[in-house]
């Protein structure tokens, strides 16, 4: 099996190839269900962003590496219940589809830490299976988090259904590119568009993502 070391070459050089002679995007390692020494080994090959889906799982691995420069991103499903804590561990929440979750992530986040960074959740194809705002949502929550302490909007998040080729992908991708666009043009400080995984990389940098999140091609299977 090729080493973690060797899986981030091979993304990079995905990223390199999709993104030309643009800027390339940040890569996010997506860790859940990953150890901390995984987490370790892929710190050493120079990635600094990890990505949790499970705030439990999470605390111990953020707790064990404290010691180590690293940026952490909740990326899962946001229970209310749990946004003390992830406003106290956490530099950035990709999953925010309700006013109530922003307030409660704004009221908790520690004084002396510099704003969460937050990013709006949209469920671009409308799956009921799936969290996240319609798009003409977008803008209420918007307000509310620019007019709250503690918290900074900062983009948009997307995880578009599977389709089985390109330019089905870039099609999807370009229309949640096109929600950030009109969000930008309203806030000055929206600069990250979480889009792309290990199956679409390709066509989400195409589109104008500025953030991949990629597990599998990083960590293997998902154990």
């Amino acid at each position: 099996m090729p080493r973690i070391s060797e899986k981030i070459e091979s993304v990079q050089t995905r990223l390199a190839n999709a993104t030309g002679n643009c800027e390339k995007p940040l890569l996010l390692a997506v860790s859940k269900t990953r150890s901390a020494s995984d987490i370790r080994e892929a710190s050493v090959s120079g990635l600094k962003h990890f990505g949790e889906n499970y705030l439990q799982e999470a605390l111990p691995k953020i707790a064990e590496l404290q010691g180590l420069d690293l940026i952490w991103h909740f990326i899962g499903s946001i229970q209310s219940n749990k946004t003390t804590e992830i406003a106290q561990h956490f530099d950035w929440v990709h999953t925010v589809d309700r006013e109530k979750i922003i307030r409660r992530l704004s009221e908790h986040r520690p004084a002396n830490l510099k704003p969460l960074n937050l990013l709006i959740q949209i469920n671009i194809d409308e799956e009921n299976s799936k969290s996240g705002v319609a798009p003409d949502q977008i803008d209420s929550l918007a307000a509310v988090i620019s007019d709250l302490p503690g918290v900074k909007l900062r983009g948009l998040m997307a995880i578009p259904k599977p389709r089985d080729n390109f330019d089905a992908q870039l099609r999807i991708c370009q229309q949640v590119k096109y929600h950030f666009d009109q969000l930008q043009q309203q806030y000055s400080e929206i600069d990250t568009l979480s889009l792309g995984m290990s199956a679409d990389l390709e066509a989400a940098v195409q589109a104008g993502s500025s953030l991949v999140r990629i597990g599998t091609d990083i960590f293997g299977p998902r154990l």
